[in-house]
């Protein structure tokens, strides 16, 4: 696929379109475990003061901060970032690991990777928690030729298991397509999609991003195609539907969103996940501006995602 490379008004509209796109996602898609409909919820939106975000949207300011701070995306500093964040903030909804992890780092010494691994007796974590932070890896390296293997150091700081790994890499490079697409043209569905296929080292999540393609092809509706692709916490049973909802709705951020969350599963994540890609592609103007104007902590998300763009003119 050939790409266009946006200039730097578009990239400064694209990150931050991705960053607060993915910390909406995370907050709706949290107010969406109370059952709602989408009248319901976008009633429910408009009532709320602030829509606040969880775990998901509180580790991508990690790992957005992490990179700004040193410049490159350095293992160490990411998870003393996430280790302080998490004693600041412990009530963000952290699922058992990270926490743990930061407990055998305090008082065994261990390193982060080294923890990572002794989760899970010994295999490490699959679930989808290096996932959905992954956002500023997509939209920083967007254009790196080693975005996997940063991508994977960015999740080994808590998922050794490399279907973990495998599940943020893949989903690191939706975004990064998606920020090179011009969304003023037709979306280029066979060859955006083809290329989560080719990126996917497990058999795991690519057996699950051909399934995706599938029920493209088909027009299969997002009920049925959120029982066969899954939305539990493990990766692979819940970053495929998120990519399925944005091929739904590429050209609409909110109805991405709705579909991500409103039919089950792990749906803050869903709504994380699929809404980096749809902002990343469509830019923060696409974002509902009242929506936008509640997000929890908007002036740092929108700082950081500023100061990545930043940080990427100042290395041309």
């Amino acid at each position: 696929m050939v790409h266009e490379r946006p200039n730097r008004i578009d990239l400064e509209s694209k990150f931050l379109g991705g960053m607060v796109g993915s910390a909406l996602g995370d907050a709706i898609g949290e107010l969406a475990f109370r059952g709602l409909d989408e009248a319901a919820l976008r009633s429910g939106i408009a009532r709320s003061d602030v829509l606040r975000y969880t775990d998901d949207t509180a580790m991508a300011i990690g790992l957005a901060e992490s990179i700004t701070q040193v410049g490159r995306l350095d293992p160490q500093h990411l998870g003393d970032t996430f280790r302080r964040n998490f004693n600041r903030e412990p009530w963000r909804g952290y699922a058992a690991g990270p926490p743990t992890i930061f407990h055998l780092v305090d008082r065994q010494g261990m390193s982060y990777s080294e923890a990572a691994r002794s989760l899970f007796g010994g295999q490490g974590s699959f679930g989808n928690g290096a996932a959905m932070r992954i956002t500023p890896v997509g939209l920083f390296f967007h254009d790196a030729p080693d975005l996997y293997e940063q991508a994977r150091s960015s999740a080994t700081v808590t998922h050794a298991h490399p279907i973990g790994v495998d599940g943020a890499a893949v989903l690191a490079t939706a975004i990064a397509q998606a920020v090179t697409l011009d969304p003023r043209r037709p979306f280029p569905l066979e060859s955006f999609s083809q290329s989560l296929v080719d990126c996917a080292r497990t058999p795991e999540i690519r057996d699950k991003m051909i399934l995706v393609r599938t029920l493209m092809a088909d027009g299969v509706p997002p009920a049925e195609a959120a029982r066969q692709l899954g939305q539990s916490v493990a990766v692979h049973q819940s970053m495929p539907f998120a990519v399925y909802a944005f091929l739904c709705h590429p050209e609409a951020f909110d109805a991405c969103l709705f579909c991500a969350i409103l039919h089950g599963g792990d749906r803050d994540t869903l709504g994380a996940m699929a809404c980096a890609i749809s902002g990343a592609y469509l830019g923060i103007e696409a974002i509902p501006q009242a929506w936008r104007e509640k997000s929890e902590n908007r002036q740092t998300i929108e700082t950081l995602a500023l100061e990545l763009v930043a940080l990427i003119a100042m290395s041309e």
